[in-house]
């Protein structure tokens, strides 16, 4: 997972958003549309979708991996919360849009033309509305608020303070000095200063008038286990250091209500392969390639027609570039032991414009052309080969034993979602050893199935068959301790499925999912070899070709 998210820095990053009231964008006639439009059903992947708005490569529109729920979020400027209504699999099925739109289109545009499309291709009609919303409640604890009233001079807002030095091993901490703050404004911040904490809008209920000067430290969440006894969330931060309360409540919010839409698109016109070409392969020009610096950060990125990638290994650079499960070691044979472990810098630029009339300097290129390009890297100066077959790999199947899984509301949408607690908590900020909590709602055991395949789990890259013989859909939640947590000491992109297995509960604590399953869903997951698809290494020098 480390190479996976590493790599897809390079250009997921969504466009500015945008808003626009909604009446006065009913008639469809005066929005922009794209030219043309394939649309069809997203091929099975065994990686979670990427969260972005879509891109403009040149003249073209790429939206893919996207549920009907996403593309109204994207297309309609809201959360994907705030989408009521609908049909059971306006969270499940996910659907690839490549369009046509001229380069220059503005991202608010592009949002336009989507808008467009749903409502030709889907008939997709929408409602605004206001509803009682989740939102974190801002309030004063007990006694009185510990911070300073502000003389109204200077700054206002906060601003975030340069730690000292930590020690190797010790827990960071995140500092920040709000000035001139009202608890409006505060309100509005606190949710961008500490995003991973906080999912939901958060509303002013203090009843504090006038401006406050005070500082506000907190542990970020990925250190909490770190910290240990000195750990500070972000909760405990508010109410010991300012008196106030963050609770887990609810808010007036619009929302937009799902009216009418269908399940299949409208057909592509039939010359659609003539009118909307695939994008042409991106082609290497020059590749200068480095052994990593020690302690270097890994990261990768994209601009124009630069790549730049740092700190990988081979293997997780063939992973990424060939689709590979990379929390399972039997999906790459033939690795040299070094593979894994000899770290490299890479820079490459793609040759001429990558589609259509896109100029050279456009800020993304397309994931596919992301990975093409990693490709020729790697046979041109590393002399890979590779090829694809079927061999016995480790994969398991879903089997009823005592289920304890609730039936479901037909009616409700079909899909798994990580949830957070009921007081506001999410699981790892209050048990570090369960720091996954999944909430499923409507779903058959085949989805299930379908569902834990792929890196959001990290535990299986094959998909899990249905064995379990139980029709109709259930409504359940899971709590278990993911990979990293599981084996903190261990590579877990390099864990085989085998291994993986074995690691159920710990003293600790912890509780594999192979646990977590039998123990709180009833169910049981049997492992057996079955053929699959794995990448074979033929051959790979383990220095490069001199730059």
């Amino acid at each position: 997972m480390r190479a996976l998210a590493g790599l897809l820095l390079f250009a997921l990053v969504s466009g500015p958003c945008f808003a626009q009231d909604q009446a006065a964008s009913s008639a469809s006639a005066a929005e922009p549309a794209f030219e043309i439009a394939d649309v069809h059903l997203s091929p099975s992947s065994a990686y979670p979708p990427f969260q972005h708005d879509g891109y403009l490569i040149g003249d073209r529109y790429i939206l893919r991996q996207a549920t009907m729920l996403d593309m109204i979020s994207i297309a309609y400027d809201v959360r994907r919360r705030s989408v009521r209504g609908g049909p059971s699999w306006l969270d499940w099925n996910r659907f690839d849009v490549v369009a046509k739109a001229p380069a220059t289109t503005s991202p608010a545009t592009v949002k336009l033309m989507l808008r467009s499309l749903l409502k030709e291709r889907f008939t997709l009609m929408v409602q605004n509305g206001t509803v009682p919303m989740p939102a974190y409640v801002l309030s004063v604890a007990a006694g009185k608020p510990k911070m300073k009233p502000s003389d109204r001079s200077g700054h206002s807002g906060c601003r975030k303070q340069s730690s000292p030095n930590v020690a190797p091993g010790a827990a960071s901490f995140i500092e920040f000095y709000c000035q001139n703050e009202t608890m409006q404004q505060f309100a509005g911040e606190i949710r961008a200063l500490a995003p991973t904490y906080l999912d939901h809008p958060v509303v002013d209920s203090t009843g504090l008038k006038g401006s406050w000067d005070f500082d506000l430290s907190w542990t970020p969440r990925n250190r909490l286990k770190q910290a240990g006894a000195a750990a500070i969330p972000i909760f405990d931060a508010v109410r010991t250091q300012l008196g106030l309360k963050l609770t887990l409540g609810s808010a007036p919010a619009p929302v937009l209500t799902v009216e009418k839409v269908r399940e299949t698109p409208t057909p592509n016109p039939p010359d659609i392969e003539k009118l909307l070409p695939p994008l042409p392969p991106a082609k290497l020009e020059v590749s200068v390639v480095r052994p990593s610096k020690p302690g270097e950060e890994v990261n990768g990125g994209s601009g124009g027609d630069r790549i730049n990638v740092h700190d990988f290994t081979l293997k997780e650079l063939i992973e990424f570039a060939w689709n590979l499960g990379s929390d399972d070691s039997e999906t790459l044979v033939g690795a040299p032991k070094w593979l894994g472990s000899d770290r490299f810098d890479i820079q490459a630029k793609i040759a001429g414009t990558n589609a259509g009339n896109t100029p050279t300097n456009s800020p993304r290129i397309d994931k596919d052309q992301f990975q093409q390009v990693i490709r020729e890297v790697l046979e041109d100066r590393f002399h890979l080969r590779v090829h694809f077959e079927d061999r016995p790999a480790t994969t398991y199947s879903l089997v009823a034993v005592d289920p304890k899984m609730a039936k479901a509301n037909p009616s409700e949408r079909t899909g798994c979602v990580f949830g957070t607690e009921s007081d506001g908590r999410d699981p790892e900020l209050i048990d570090h050893a369960l720091d996954r909590l999944i909430t499923c709602r409507n779903i058959t055991m085949a989805q299930f199935g379908e569902a834990l395949r792929g890196s959001q789990f990290g535990y299986f890259y094959y998909p899990v068959l249905d064995q379990t013989g139980l029709k109709g859909a259930y409504d359940f939640t899971l709590s278990f301790t993911s990979l990293y947590r599981l084996q903190p000491r261990a590579p877990t992109r390099a864990i085989p499925s085998a291994q993986k297995e074995t690691t159920a509960s710990e003293p600790t604590g912890a509780l594999s999912l192979f646990s977590a399953i039998r123990k709180e869903l009833g169910l049981k997951l049997e492992k057996a070899k079955r053929p699959e698809s794995v990448l074979v290494i033929d051959h790979i020098d383990q220095q490069p070709t001199p730059n």
